[in-house]
């Protein structure tokens, strides 16, 4: 539609001249643009949204500078690249001002006490021992294998049960106790003998001194093991460990000599002489785990 004069340049309505200036306002009886006057009104409010558009976005950046610039003076340091050599000296600082350096206990264990101290001298070594209490119960299991306990002896008089060399180097050694022991399995028996000395270095002389071909204990029958050993050739053994002196004889109960093909026989002693060893050594473990509480 247009409102300009027919035949003629229509004249166009500017938004942005005053109102004294505008075509239909000469005077003439033209009527304005009303589609002009629309579309100046539209693009004013553009540009004005995009001034608080601008607007906005320029408050939001001074906003934020404000809450850094309050951050920064609320940590009471106002210039950011200050060095450290502001922040107060260790002396300045809260604490102890005696000078003293703290001191803390210990708080590492002791070491562990050793077993075979208790068992190397007569002093430590207070626990009751007796052959029933080294040797307990009626049967002993090694692995799969059972043996049966048969009698046991306590006696002072430690040459009175030994027999070829062994009476002398004994005595000579001073032994004070002698405990025996004995077990059977199947025709088999074996004798465990303890010499007990008030040193280690009593029973470790005893040891290097013993020949185990000659130098033997005599074996101890009764309660279900007939005699055995009395003439026949058996297999010894013979060993240390603290204040003890330990030994075996084993054979057959039938008289039958030992020879190196019977297995069952090497295995029986060697069972009890492991046994033994074991059973000083737990006296020791069970001695000083009970000082360890005290």
């Amino acid at each position: 539609m247009s409102y300009g004069q027919q035949g003629g340049p229509q004249s166009q309505w500017d938004p942005w001249k005053p109102h004294s200036q505008q075509p239909w306002n000469g005077g003439t009886d033209e009527t304005p643009d009303w589609a002009a006057l629309a579309e100046a009104s539209e693009s004013r409010h553009k540009r004005r949204r995009m001034l608080f558009i601008g607007g906005g976005a320029l408050a939001t950046v001074a906003i934020g500078a404000a809450v850094a610039v309050a951050v920064v003076s609320a940590n009471g340091n106002s210039d950011p690249n200050k060095p450290a050599s502001g922040l107060p000296a260790t002396a300045d600082l809260p604490g102890r001002t005696d000078g003293a350096t703290p001191s803390f206990e210990s708080t590492s264990a002791p070491p562990p006490l050793d077993p075979r101290d208790f068992i190397a001298s007569k002093g430590k070594d207070t626990a009751p021992l007796g052959a029933q209490i080294l040797f307990p119960g009626t049967q002993l299991t090694m692995g799969e294998t059972v043996y049966k306990k048969g009698a046991t002896d306590d006696t002072k008089s430690c040459s009175a049960v030994s027999k070829g060399g062994l009476p002398k180097i004994l005595t000579q050694n001073d032994c004070t106790r002698f405990l025996r022991v004995s077990y059977i399995k199947e025709g088999i028996a074996v004798t465990v003998g303890v010499a007990v000395f008030d040193t280690q270095a009593q029973a470790a002389k005893v040891k290097s001194q013993v020949n185990t071909e000659k130098d033997i204990i005599r074996s101890l029958s009764g309660k279900g093991i007939k005699d055995f050993c009395t003439a026949s050739i058996c297999r010894t053994t013979s060993n240390s460990v603290g204040r003890y002196a330990y030994f075996t004889i084993a054979g057959f109960t039938n008289g039958k000599d030992v020879t190196e093909k019977d297995t069952p026989v090497f295995q029986i002693g060697d069972n009890l002489e492991e046994f033994t060893f074991r059973q000083i050594l737990r006296r020791g473990e069970a001695q000083a785990s009970a000082a360890a509480d005290e």
